[in-house]
């Protein structure tokens, strides 16, 4: 399986400043961190890959800072990663964010999955996983809990939903971007022979 995890990297600290002449985080002099959410994916990419075999490519679009995110998802585990960086992307919203990395995905060739966090805590909108999907006009799966059975000669995915009042158990096809939850694993730690 060719499995795609997208990161960001993040304001490490609960409390941030705004510029109010940009309206912008001030994200000098604050630690920076995998976006929380995003942990869970990587660690759920890791685990197909380990189930089906294939590769696991991360993807951020970020500052050259955020290589350092980069260098912590591949000490975990990931296969290859790839960091978006130009003057160009600063302050990009949600849209811009998913069609830049939808451009991206566009020249890696094939791929089965596509996992994000359910959301990114600076921005907490929750928009850039259905955006990509809907840029790469591939199915969404939403607020993942549990992938149930995945067919890969098939080209079919099961999972489970977390809902406000329960569960959904959906069925959909492949390729298919997921936006997992906190309750879909615990993110394993880097390896000392990866870093």
């Amino acid at each position: 399986m060719n499995i795609i995890v997208c990161i960001k990297q993040v304001p490490g600290i609960a409390e941030v400043k705004i510029d109010p002449a940009d309206n912008t985080l001030v994200r000098e002099d604050i630690p920076n961190i995998i976006n929380p959410f995003d942990m869970y994916a990587i660690e759920e990419g890791l685990r197909l890959r380990e189930s089906f075999g294939g590769k696991v490519t991360v993807i951020s679009m970020g500052p050259p800072s955020a290589l350092s995110a980069i260098k912590e998802a591949l000490s975990m585990g990931a296969d290859e990663a790839i960091l978006l960086e130009d003057h160009a992307f600063a302050g990009s919203d949600s849209w811009a964010t998913s069609y830049t990395l939808s451009l991206a995905i566009k020249t890696m060739g094939d791929f089965d999955i596509i996992l994000c966090g359910r959301q990114a805590i600076d921005g907490d909108s929750g928009q850039v996983g259905p955006g990509l999907a809907r840029h790469l006009d591939i199915t969404q799966l939403t607020y993942i809990f549990k992938i149930k059975h995945i067919d890969p000669a098939g080209k079919v995915i099961i999972v489970e939903r977390l809902l406000e009042e329960g569960h959904e158990i959906v069925e959909a096809a492949l390729p298919a971007l997921l936006t997992v939850v906190k309750d879909i694993n615990k993110p394993r730690s880097p390896t000392i022979a990866n870093i």
